[in-house]
C-alpha cells in the first residue's frame, strides 16, 4: 500500500522542556526497541540516565546533565535516517561528521514527506493540511499558547544550555519554518490563481448566456418564452 508520512514540528526549547516534565512525572520510554538495521543498541551503546524504574522528580539540571539523553535532538535523530551514521555506536564516526550526516538525512526527509506542520503555526498548519489531502476538518485548529512547557520559567543560562545540547534540533527547526512559510505562500498564491480564474470563467459564462438569449418573436406576448429559449436553457 502506498503510505503519507507526515509530522509536527515544535520550537525545540519548548519541546525539551515539555519532555523534561513528561520525565519527570514519571514517563519512561522502556518499551522503545530503538531497532536500527535490524538490532537494538547495546547498553553501552545506549546507556540509561537513571538507575531505577523512572526518572521521577528529577531536576532540569539533572535531566541536562546526562550526556545519553535521548531528549538531546530529538527531532533530528527521529526524522533521520540512522543507518547512514552507524545506528548508536558512536565510534562508526567522528562527532562532527555524525551531526552534519544527520541534519541533512533530517532535512531530506522532511523536505520530501507529504506534509509536516509547525505547532507554533495552527492555523497555517491547518490549512495546508486540508489543501494537501483535499478535506475539511470540522473545527478549526486551536492554538494554545499556554502549556506545561511555557509554565516553566528558566533563565536565560538554562535557555543557552539546552539550545547548545539541541543545536541540530535548532537548526533543522530554522530550516523547517522556511519551507513551511515557503509552501504556505505557495499554496495561497495557486489558491488566489484559481480563485480568480474561477470568477474569469463565472463572467465569460454570463457573458455567453447573455449573448445567447434570443430576441422576442414580433407579436409576442409581453413575458413569453418561446420554446426556443427554453431549449437553450436545457442545454446551459
Amino acid at each position: 500500500r502506498n503510505f503519507y508520512y507526515i509530522t509536527m514540528l515544535r520550537d525545540p526549547v519548548s519541546r525539551y522542556l515539555s519532555e523534561w516534565k513528561h520525565v519527570q512525572r514519571g514517563a519512561t520510554w522502556k518499551t522503545s526497541l530503538h531497532m536500527c538495521d535490524g538490532r537494538s543498541p547495546t547498553p553501552d551503546e545506549l546507556p540509561t540516565c537513571y538507575p531505577g524504574d523512572d526518572w521521577s522528580g528529577v531536576s532540569l539540571r539533572e535531566f541536562m546533565d546526562c550526556s545519553y539523553n535521548l531528549a538531546n535532538n530529538r527531532q533530528v535523530r527521529m526524522l533521520a535516517d540512522l543507518s547512514l551514521v552507524g545506528c548508536y555506536n558512536l565510534t562508526f564516526m567522528n562527532e562532527s561528521e555524525r551531526n552534519t550526516i544527520l541534519l541533512q538525512s533530517a532535512k531530506n526527509n522532511l523536505k520530501n514527506m507529504a506534509f509536516f506542520g509547525l505547532t507554533e503555526f495552527q492555523r497555517k498548519t491547518q490549512f495546508l493540511f486540508e489543501r494537501t489531502f483535499n478535506l475539511k476538518f470540522i473545527s478549526p485548529f486551536t492554538q494554545f499558547n499556554i502549556t506545561r512547557a511555557s509554565n516553566v520559567e528558566i533563565n536565560e543560562g538554562a535557555r543557552q544550555r539546552i539550545e547548545e545540547l539541541n543545536f541540530l534540533d535548532m537548526q533543522l527547526y530554522e530550516y523547517a519554518k522556511d519551507l513551511f512559510q515557503q509552501r504556505y505562500h505557495h499554496t495561497k498564491q495557486l489558491e488566489h490563481q484559481r480563485d480568480r480564474q474561477k470568477r474569469r470563467e463565472e463572467r465569460r459564462l454570463q457573458r455567453e448566456h447573455r449573448d445567447h438569449q434570443w430576441p422576442k418573436e414580433d407579436g409576442a406576448a409581453e413575458g413569453t418564452v418561446t420554446e426556443d429559449y427554453n431549449s437553450q436553457v436545457v442545454r446551459w
